[in-house]
């Protein structure tokens, strides 16, 4: 949905400090948004590297977990994954109509770190809670925190884009983070460890938020009229409304129609793309898990203490940056939550100083299974300015492709990433027993591969979503892109299931096989596609 900043005490730079304010040339708003969502992305990636592992984990292990079937996990996992997906579209319509931004945000931020720590006990019962509140939280705090991004930009600024961009660095930092420390303490303390620290973060995050509201003035105020002010974004949906009743009356014109198609076949195709990405946190969490040879020896040892050691120091030293920017700017009036916000810094700087200082006293090394999950965040971090870079310098010649070959690039380069996971499972019969484990390295050139292909596919699909669409059915759009993303990881948990029973049957190899075909075939189709959808596209780039 397209935002607008209607206040017009906001617009003449007089509105709230969240946006008066500035910081490296944005409202200072943004990097309170900023720690925010990275406190609850963490504790959703965090969360998301360790439910398969922990389901298919035996009962009776060291680290005992619930024993299931890995199918019965896959499903488990594909449902709350689609589930994730499905709820934000009620959450923002909820949010729009009743409760506005902030106290949707809260709402979620509540349910959320209530969900994880009922995931830190053991019973059952606690566990179902656990990701039932999970869900549901996540449908109130996802839409609506991106909202107020973008309503801290006066309506046409250049630096929205950056901002979102900023935003969006946010998450992956939380990414992860979530995946190195919720997966270590799972991993050598226990399950619920590492469940627990993710709800740790969340309320951290949530309270920093509450203290800092009063700063974003009358943005994500619940949309209720007074003395004939609008406020927030209610002028929005009624433009939706009437532009939907008008569209009624008169229809969509010829342009509309066939741009509309483009977007329906573009949400179509990316079913494909999130079944097989979305792998990455069932079967090949599993393969990183029992599968793989996750051992060090000799030189590789002090070569992955070093490396690590930088590469988990790095994010610490742009927070601590961020937080003391963030702090000289606010002020002794928003002590409060500048005190969570540089106490989250805090505990995540012991917690990772931990980590390391744990890694290097040991004479042998085993990188945790949950680590190779935070793989996709740092190849994002790496190489996001380069497709950046890539895009614009194509831009400017005759052989730039359109949205839907980038698509299918994206898809292409998916499938092309399993073949590692192919190369490395041709052993795989029945299970890992007796059998030379996988070399990390195909993990490692999976990830790197399938994150590529994100890259290609996952902005573009968003950004074209947005440019295709009449104005007055963006939000009816970006629904139907987010649900074919649901459905995508509804696929993705139930086909996981099926690599140990493959492996029984021939080589796990068949199973990563298919993953080759599906996408790249669904690429090349698209890339077929893409000739007659240009045209539908009329002019749009």
């Amino acid at each position: 949905m397209t935002e607008k900043v209607i206040d017009e005490s906001q617009q003449s730079g007089t509105g709230n400090v969240a946006s008066d304010t500035t910081l490296f040339g944005h409202p200072v708003g943004l990097f309170i948004l900023f720690f925010t969502e990275m406190w609850e992305r963490f504790s959703y990636y965090g969360m998301r590297a360790l439910l398969v592992l922990y389901l298919v984990e035996e009962i009776n292990s060291d680290n005992p977990g619930l024993g299931w079937e890995a199918d019965e996990a896959g499903n488990l996992y594909g449902l709350y994954t689609m589930l994730v997906y499905i709820t934000p579209i009620l959450g923002g319509i909820i949010a729009d109509k009743i409760l506005g931004f902030r106290k949707a945000i809260t709402t979620g931020a509540i349910l959320m770190s209530l969900g994880h720590f009922a995931l830190a006990f053991e019973p059952m019962p606690a566990f179902y809670l656990g990701l039932g509140l999970l869900i549901v939280g996540n449908g109130f705090f996802k839409p609506n925190i991106s909202s107020i991004v973008g309503q801290l930009y006066p309506e046409g600024s250049e630096k929205k884009d950056s901002g979102y961009t900023i935003f969006y660095q946010g998450i992956n930092v939380g990414a992860f983070l979530g995946s190195i420390l919720c997966g270590y303490l799972a991993e050598t303390m226990g399950w619920h460890y590492g469940f627990g620290l993710a709800g740790i973060f969340m309320v951290i995050g949530m309270i920093q938020f509450q203290l800092s509201q009063k700063m974003f003035g009358k943005i994500g105020l619940p949309p209720k009229p007074k003395d004939g002010e609008v406020i927030g974004n209610l002028e929005d949906n009624q433009d939706i409304i009437d532009s939907i009743q008008e569209t009624k009356k008169k229809g969509l014109t010829k342009v509309e129609s066939q741009r509309l198609i483009v977007v329906g076949v573009l949400a179509f195709f990316s079913i494909f793309f999130w079944a097989a990405f979305e792998q990455a946190g069932s079967s090949m969490n599993i393969f990183a898990s029992e599968y793989t040879n996750r051992d060090l020896a000799g030189s590789g040892i002090v070569i992955f203490k070093i490396i690590s050691s930088l590469v988990f120091i790095l994010p610490i030293v742009i927070l601590f940056w961020l937080f003391l920017g963030t702090a000289m700017k606010l002020g002794k009036k928003y002590a409060g939550a500048m005190s969570f916000m540089g106490l989250s810094v805090l505990i995540l700087t012991l917690l990772m100083g931990y980590v390391i200082y744990e890694q290097y006293i040991k004479e042998s090394v085993e990188i945790p299974a949950t680590w190779f999950q935070s793989l996709n965040a740092l190849f994002i971090f790496t190489l996001a300015p380069l497709f950046s870079f890539v895009w614009a310098q194509l831009a400017r010649t005759k052989i730039n492709p359109n949205g839907p070959q980038k698509f299918a690039i994206g898809l292409v380069l998916l499938g092309l990433g399993f073949i590692p996971m192919v190369i490395g499972s041709a052993d795989f019969i029945g299970d890992s027993q007796g059998v030379e484990k996988a070399s990390m390295i195909f993990l490692v050139l999976a990830y790197l591969l399938h994150t590529m292909g994100e890259l290609s596919l996952s902005p573009v699909g968003l950004s074209y979503v947005s440019k295709l669409s009449p104005v007055r059915l963006v939000g009816l759009m970006f629904g139907i892109w987010f649900f074919a993303s649901a459905m995508g990881n509804m696929v993705a948990g139930a086909f996981s299931g099926y690599m140990e029973k493959l492996a029984n049957e021939s080589t796990m190899s068949d199973f990563f096989m298919i993953l080759v075909y599906i996408p790249i075939s669904a690429g090349l189709v698209l890339f077929i596609l893409s000739f007659p959808l240009r045209k539908l596209m009329h002019g749009i780039k």
